[in-house]
């Protein structure tokens, strides 16, 4: 997830700026590059293509590490595609901020029809630089509801209740909380949640907006301690750091009933029904991160991936036909019907009477996800990605030290701000 440094990725970004061809643009239709797991885009690609057959989009589809790299060197050559796919956030604002990205209005691309939390991820200097173009992907709490009931306990609504549940979890000798620390991200969106729980969502806004300042906030040092607190206590098992997400193992973990609870983004949902159906059925539950008596953060306020974006390159030639595409062909309603048959939520409002028509057992799991979105006061995009991109490795590794308490809970912030210089 970690990027390569901004003065890197600027250097790419405006190096090579005379030599090769002029844009990957052309007179001819569309070129737009996205991941190779977005099946639902690549139909609505196929969807523009049939209606408009002389000026066809070309899409192509990269892994995601490749694409990261693949689209740097692209934006540097001037070989970048009219529309590409992104994260929002830091890495975003640096394409903006070198001149690579065109703004769009609600007049082009019928803004209002998204969620506005999610919009602020795509938003820099109160200006729109690209359209959600997947679901929702909030972190949430993900529970065994027979693993919980044979240690008689409750899913925690707060803290307080997440640290019993914790002890009598460990005293049954299942594994708490299931993590894949040796990925790191999982480990931050702990983090995450405990910094806006304990300081609320201003704290991270202060350190997003460039105020290196911010991560010597006490609620930052709060948050590591608590965060070591829960790995002293035995939250997360014996082996957390050997344990890889990519793997499914943590997923595994939860499924099998060898661990409680898991903290995972809303991706896990389709893992889980993939892997284990009769468990997404019976015995998987799910609520939102709990409360932290208090705090100054709101409870209803929630962090993870608001959604990924389509963002429309400044040397465009096509950039009538790109603006059509995004309005009439991303999140319409055939699109719409796609994500919630697949068990994703779009960012979109309204969708109570499409939520009430839904007949699959997904229905359940959409609703509670539309809602803790909708009831949102923030929404924080993951840290990793909403910061400037040469901050990324060091805070992933700062994540995994203060987690192996290698590090005292205020040295987190003084190694970030140093990091942010």
């Amino acid at each position: 997830m970690a990027a390569v440094t901004a003065t890197a990725a600027l250097s790419l970004l405006t190096a090579c700026g005379t030599s090769g061809p002029s844009s990957a643009s052309s007179s001819k239709g569309l070129t737009m590059w996205a991941l190779t797991d977005q099946t639902i885009l690549k139909e609505s690609v196929d969807a523009y293509n049939k209606d408009h057959p002389d000026e066809k989009i070309t899409l192509r589809l990269f892994a995601n590490d490749d694409y990261k790299q693949k689209l740097r060197v692209a934006f540097g050559a001037n070989q970048a595609p009219d529309l590409f796919f992104n994260w929002g956030g830091g890495v975003l604002d640096d394409y903006v901020k070198a001149g690579k990205v065109s703004a769009v209005t609600d007049a082009q691309v019928d803004l209002l029809r998204f969620t506005p939390s999610v919009m602020r991820s795509a938003t820099f200097d109160d200006r729109v630089y690209g359209v959600p173009a997947n679901g929702l992907a909030p972190v949430v709490l993900y529970y065994n509801k027979k693993v919980l009931k044979a240690a008689g306990v409750e899913a925690p609504k707060t803290y307080a209740e997440l640290l019993a549940a914790v002890k009598k979890l460990k005293g049954d000798g299942v594994t708490p909380m299931s993590l894949a620390a040796n990925s790191k991200w999982p480990t931050l969106m702990y983090l995450e949640y405990l910094l806006d729980r304990e300081g609320g969502s201003q704290v991270f806004d202060t350190i997003a907006g460039g105020d290196v300042s911010g991560w010597k906030d006490a609620a930052v040092t709060k948050a590591n301690q608590d965060l070591q607190d829960l790995a002293k206590a035995g939250a997360f098992g014996d082996n957390a750091s050997s344990v890889s997400y990519d793997q499914g193992a943590s997923t595994a973990l939860l499924y099998t009933g060898k661990a409680g609870m898991e903290l995972m983004g809303t991706w896990e949902y389709a893992n889980i029904v993939k892997a284990a159906p009769d468990f997404a059925k019976k015995d998987l539950g799910y609520v939102a991160f709990p409360s932290l008596s208090g705090g100054k953060g709101d409870p209803k306020s929630i962090v993870g991936n608001p959604s990924n974006f389509l963002s429309l390159n400044s040397k465009s030639k096509n950039k009538s036909a790109a603006l059509t595409y995004l309005k009439k062909y991303v999140m319409n309603s055939d699109q719409i019907d796609a994500y919630l048959s697949s068990g994703s939520v779009p960012p979109v409002n309204s969708l109570d009477s499409k939520l009430a028509n839904v007949k699959s057992d997904d229905k359940k799991w959409l609703t509670f996800v539309y809602q803790l979105v909708q009831n949102s006061p923030d929404f924080t995009l993951s840290w990793d990605q909403a910061l400037p991109s040469d901050q990324a490795d060091p805070l992933l590794t700062n994540v995994d030290k203060s987690f192996l308490r290698q590090i005292k809970p205020e040295e987190f912030g003084t190694n970030m701000s140093e990091a942010a210089q």
